[in-house]
């Protein structure tokens, strides 16, 4: 929604006039490649998307915050005494979740009316609940500095620590941290090579001119906390306990080398959480490798290894099925495409392609009509910029 129709909905809403309004974004994210290593401690390469979640807010001197979407008819009010009671509200709490952790984390929550809206597609695996999270947490911790007589110091790393939190337990997500660093940390026309086990980073710039990274949805809804999300968390955790018999000083499955893995793999019994791991200890190396390429202008290589990434994810993480498997099949029958995986956590959501320009409306056209004719409902397609995170927009 364009940002003057958003403020006539806020008002009609809320009342009052703008002169007060404030507005805080934050973006969805790709990931370019580093798929489930984040909560295994390993490496990951996503970028900041220009689609987002805004919010417009209004502190409302009360003790409740005030919750309302632009393409929901949901009205939430929290009780900012009593936020541990709306964990089962459905739309809304994910916002609780982030005010009660914030208030245990010692944020002095503020009393506003928020109005959300989103142009991160819902289920997609581009991390929209990620975006709400982080915009939240940025507009309640200005809201709670200023409060404090702080002013311009929001800890864009605290907030992602704070959105991770949230999702683990309040929501029950065991996810890692990489959406909501991403949300926080990004930045335009840069992709962020990460570190989960230490959050220590590096902002690599995307230069892949003639290119554009197209986001191909399945359009197969799906949800975190009813996939087998956890379960392959808890497959991952089975065979880091199993290599910490031979390697006691390693704490995560994204600190094994391929070297190591290969002599010690025997002793994880376990034949799915072998190959769970596997994935990781790769997916790990690919990220490394990917770097380097783009460091070496060889987007070509960087191509090869996204590719590599799914078929890993296909057959020994087995997180994609028949949806995105035939957006991945499909793109690379387009000469042009010189790179295509899935994104996000899997189990419907999206794949991430790279395209040379002139092949990108026959990339649309081929692939969204051969992937109708087997799935049978259609592809959506967008064409995505690389933006910059979390924010107080003025």
């Amino acid at each position: 929604m364009h940002l003057n129709e958003a403020k006539k909905v806020f008002l009609d809403l809320y009342g009052g006039n703008e002169s007060d309004l404030r507005f805080f974004a934050a973006p969805g994210r790709v990931n370019l490649i580093g798929e489930h290593t984040d909560y295994n401690g390993g490496y990951v390469f996503p970028a900041a998307l220009t689609m987002r979640t805004l919010i417009i807010a209004r502190k409302n001197g009360k003790n409740t915050i005030n919750l309302a979407a632009t393409d929901l008819p949901d009205r939430v009010s929290l009780d900012i005494d009593n936020l541990a009671n709306y964990k089962n509200i459905g739309w809304g709490s994910y916002q609780a979740a982030i005010a009660y952790t914030m208030k245990k984390e010692g944020f002095e929550i503020t009393g506003c009316d928020m109005l959300f809206d989103d142009t991160t597609p819902h289920g997609a695996g581009l991390s929209s609940s990620a975006a709400i999270e982080v915009a939240a947490a940025f507009a309640l911790a200005t809201f709670s500095n200023e409060k404090k007589g702080i002013k311009n110091d929001v800890d864009l790393i605290q907030i992602a620590k704070i959105g991770q939190k949230a999702e683990n337990e309040y929501i029950g997500v065991n996810c890692g941290i990489m959406d909501q660093f991403s949300s926080a940390m990004g930045r335009k026309n840069h992709a962020i090579f990460l570190d989960c086990k230490d959050l220590s980073y590096k902002l690599v710039p995307l230069a892949i001119d003639g290119y554009k990274i197209v986001i191909s949805n399945t359009n197969k809804k799906r949800s975190l906390q009813t996939s087998k999300y956890n379960e392959r968390r808890s497959e991952c955790d089975i065979a880091l306990r199993s290599l910490q018999k031979s390697l006691p000083e390693k704490n995560y499955l994204g600190e094994i080398t391929i070297d190591e893995f290969e002599k010690y793999k025997h002793s994880i019994e376990d034949a799915a959480a072998k190959k769970r791991a596997r994935h990781v200890v790769y997916e790990c190396d690919r990220v490394l490798k990917s770097i380097q390429a783009l460091l070496n202008n060889d987007i070509k290589t960087f191509g090869h290894l996204m590719v590599e990434s799914h078929n890993s994810l296909r057959d020994l993480y087995e997180v994609t099925g028949i949806e995105l498997d035939t957006l991945v099949e499909e793109a690379l029958k387009i000469d042009g495409v010189i790179g295509t995986r899935m994104t996000g956590a899997g189990f419907g959501g999206c794949t991430v392609s790279i395209v040379r320009e002139e092949a990108i409306d026959k990339f649309i056209n081929d692939v969204g009509k051969n992937y109708e004719s087997k799935i049978g409902y259609p592809a959506s397609f967008y064409i995505s910029e690389i933006g910059d995170g979390a924010r107080e927009v003025k």
